[in-house]
């Protein structure tokens, strides 16, 4: 007798059966995505997921685990790039995860840990390092290999990883990179906005968070917003232009459309969390008309990533 399958389980796979057809439908590097240099990819293959940050955490595992549990788990804090690639049917997940290796060993990385499934800890492994989320990456717990090296050059203390598993027919590979650092002060306080207002008729803050592509501020934008607030509290005559500001990537008017949509956010929370009047507050976005850095690095585009206060 055949056990009817329930309807929750009918809608994950219904769900899965979706995302991996839209992967497979997938025929280009999704948009701003670009090679860690010096790396590079596996020929034949395309980009399935990208994001870097300018300052973030990695899980990285620098040995095997030992009785299902880590024996050398790394927290690594510094630039993160996280680049998911996915390659056609052919090539083996040994050949792929090889030619990534004899590559980083090329760029100078020296192996902590090359294994495969069992010998890396099985499927408890997996879940111990990040992975961007399917689509973007397949990882099967019972299949893939792992490897993780680091380098030091110039003073600099740089991480890599690379998992590669495989879905249906498909390679899935994810890179990881962590260019160790300390976090840049981004904070701008009140008494900055003002002498940037007062000398150059406009100060940028980089204290301003959103997600990509969205225009909802995240928790961490508080510190700075409080900063506003109590700059225009300080000063009651004064009236400012919040001027949203975006990179390169993406269409020209989207961009235009996603600064305006940010800037207004940041109005927004200053009138309904710190009470300051809508009229003492003007928006505007200009996408990508003023940058302050190159938009053909990760740097520069980082730096053109800002909302700023701009004197009347």
């Amino acid at each position: 007798m055949t056990m009817p399958i329930p309807h929750r389980m009918l809608a994950v796979l219904a769900l899965l059966s979706f995302t991996a057809t839209a992967a497979a439908a997938q025929t280009r590097d999704v948009a701003g995505s670009r090679d860690y240099p010096g790396i590079g990819r596996f020929a034949g293959s395309i980009i399935t997921g990208y994001v870097m940050k300018d300052f973030d955490a990695a899980r990285m595992q620098a040995a095997a685990f030992r009785d299902g549990q880590p024996s050398d788990a790394r927290r690594l804090e510094g630039r993160i790039f996280r680049i998911a690639y996915r390659t056609n049917p052919g090539p083996s997940i040994l050949e792929v995860s090889r030619n990534f290796e004899t590559q980083l060993a090329k760029a100078g990385f020296e192996t902590l840990l090359a294994c495969d499934t069992d010998a890396c800890g099985a499927i408890p492994f997996t879940e111990s390092i990040d992975t961007l989320p399917v689509p973007q990456m397949w990882v099967d717990g019972f299949n893939y290999r792992y490897f993780s090296g680091r380098k030091t050059e110039g003073g600099r203390e740089t991480y890599a990883s690379v998992i590669v598993s495989q879905n249906n027919q498909d390679i899935y590979a994810q890179v990881t990179v962590a260019e160790l650092g300390a976090i840049a002060n981004k904070m701008v306080d009140a008494a900055a906005m003002a002498k940037g207002l007062g000398e150059t008729g406009h100060i940028a803050l980089y204290g301003i968070y959103f997600d990509t592509d969205k225009a909802v501020l995240k928790p961490e934008s508080r510190p700075t917003l409080e900063q506003i607030a109590k700059l225009l509290t300080s000063q009651p005559q004064l009236n400012v232009f919040i001027v949203g500001h975006t990179d390169s990537q993406g269409a020209y008017e989207y961009n235009l459309d996603l600064s305006k949509r940010r800037a207004e956010a940041v109005a927004a929370e200053l009138v309904k969390s710190f009470r300051i009047a809508q009229t003492r507050l003007r928006t505007a976005g200009v996408g990508l008309l003023a940058p302050v850095g190159s938009n053909a690095t990760d740097a520069g585009r980082a730096l053109n990533r800002r909302v700023e206060l701009v004197a009347p």
